[in-house]
């Protein structure tokens, strides 16, 4: 039984970049594709970006996304140009600067000509929106998956990704507009930046609240959220040093900031 429809898998990509001739894997995107045209039958259109992180790519002229090959193959690094030849961006931050989102349109027919595993979130029918996630009262403790490769660590010849399991630790600050993103009870990493965190389906609920059957993309993962321990000298009893640690709580940007980014990359291209 799975609870991750398999297909998600290959939407998800390790992200690296090239330090003094050697593939660094530094971080976490997926693709998305936003509905373009609707057709009459199934095979309906969609325009598909690759979305990460500002952090992630900021300040770098080139990235390298890895698909895994259909057969036994070995894995093939892709570059993504992130600055034309006179400096411009390639790529789109969500115009707030708090919202930690940036996307790139991506052509994946390459990819998929030369048999890589290839697919990608569909705007109408994988995501919950924050008023989606409020339709359906979902609520803390509510069950999640958080994807992505974390430490950077991939194998030599293959992108398998991490999967975790964690819960929504608050939301509440969200739906009341008190706060831009929402909080997971789930341990991420350097290298988890800008993996997709997905909604885990449940068949029980309490009584008279709704439940969700399904998995669908709610949210990006943002940052860990750090505390402070601090060493005391005993001759002293000052503070001598400061170790930031890792919680296990999370920031999550929600699925309505991606949308918001891929609408202002629109309006670029237009202009």
């Amino acid at each position: 039984m799975a609870l991750i429809p398999p297909f998600f898998i290959d939407c998800v990509v390790a992200i690296g970049t090239l330090v003094e001739g050697q593939t660094r894997w530094m971080g976490t995107g997926f693709l998305f594709g936003e509905l373009h045209e609707e057709t009459e039958d199934t095979t309906n259109i969609y325009a598909v970006y690759l979305v990460t992180n500002k952090h992630v790519i900021q300040n770098l002229d080139l990235i390298l996304v890895r698909f895994n090959p259909q057969n036994d193959q070995s894995a093939k690094d892709y570059p993504v140009v992130l600055k034309d030849k006179d400096g411009n961006l390639q790529w789109t931050g969500h115009p707030d600067p708090e919202v930690d989102v940036a996307v790139i349109g991506v052509n994946i027919g390459n990819v998929r000509a030369e048999g890589m595993k290839c697919n990608f979130f569909e705007s109408d029918r994988h995501i919950e929106t924050i008023a989606q996630l409020q339709e359906r009262e979902a609520s803390e403790g509510d069950s999640i998956f958080i994807m992505g490769f974390p430490m950077g660590i991939l194998a030599k010849d293959r992108q398998h990704v991490f999967v975790r399991n964690g819960i929504i630790s608050r939301i509440r600050d969200l739906f009341e507009k008190r706060s831009k993103d929402f909080v997971v009870d789930a341990f991420v990493f350097p290298g988890n930046s800008g993996g997709p965190v997905i909604s885990r389906p449940e068949v029980q609920s309490i009584t008279g609240t709704k439940f969700s059957n399904k998995s669908n993309l709610i949210g990006i993962v943002k940052a860990y959220i750090p505390y402070n321990d601090v060493a005391i000298s005993q001759q002293t009893n000052r503070p001598r040093v400061i170790f930031e640690e890792n919680t296990g709580l999370s920031k999550v940007e929600p699925v309505d900031y991606i949308l918001e980014t891929i609408e202002e990359a629109k309006k670029k291209n237009v202009s």
